[in-house]
């Protein structure tokens, strides 16, 4: 509970019918009227008024909810969550990977950085495990990292849900269609992933192995063969 302010005698009705709490088990919500303890003169003593100590409130566990809760619309609206659903079904210990990949998706969206730092710092401090009712173990690292791989097999799927979606949501048709490129860089030897090559990079980063490209088509982007010939327009 945060105070949110003083008022003065001629406000009190208004504030009173601006502030519902809905109570576990209650069928309608409850209005009440928050006022600091030391400045209740002249508020009449009855039910719908709560005295707030102000020296005794502090804040515990705040989360990121508004970025969170945006997220989720936009999977919703992208029916990315029935697209995934079908795709990604539970384990058989119960982890719901269609949720996974949510979590994965919104950190992107909202504050990109490294699945380690997800794990460890970002989950706790967002509003994402009060969304979806779960509990720390969908951010867990090895369960983030076995999300990815199993992603690859329906990729081109993907790509084709979110072109339609696009489609419909904004009622477009095209016989072109130009795609913003993404980079990708790898870590490591990378002797078994024949598309990552050292040579031309879009992000400042030549010393590591990369592939480029639309979403669905990877190819290898060389010194002498840059993004801009691979994917000519």
């Amino acid at each position: 509970m945060l105070y949110l302010g003083e008022i003065n005698s001629s406000q009190e009705l208004a504030w009173r019918k601006s502030i519902e709490v809905f109570e576990e088990g209650a069928d309608r919500p409850r209005t009440l009227a928050l006022f600091p303890e030391d400045r209740c003169e002249g508020v009449l003593p009855d039910a719908s008024v709560v005295r707030l100590k102000l020296s005794q409130l502090w804040l515990s566990r705040p989360r990121q909810w508004g970025a969170c809760w945006l997220a989720g619309k936009l999977w919703e609206e992208l029916r990315l969550d029935r697209f995934w659903a079908e795709r990604l079904p539970a384990s058989r210990k119960g982890t719901r990977w269609d949720q996974v990949l949510l979590v994965l998706t919104a950190y992107r969206l909202i504050a990109p950085g490294a699945e380690w730092r997800l794990h460890r710092e970002w989950y706790g401090r967002s509003a994402l495990a009060d969304l979806l009712g779960a509990d720390a173990a969908l951010a867990d690292s090895h369960t983030l990292y076995r999300c990815h791989d199993r992603l690859l097999e329906h990729k081109r799927a993907l790509f084709d849900h979110l072109v339609g979606r696009w489609r419909d949501l904004f009622n477009v048709a095209f016989d072109v269609l130009l795609y913003d490129l993404t980079s990708t860089y790898f870590e490591g030897q990378c002797a078994e992933i024949p598309k990552a090559k050292h040579g031309y990079s879009r992000d400042g980063r030549p010393e590591e192995p990369r592939g480029c490209g639309p979403p669905g088509r990877e190819e290898r982007c060389t010194e002498s063969r840059p993004a801009s010939a691979v994917f000519p327009m």
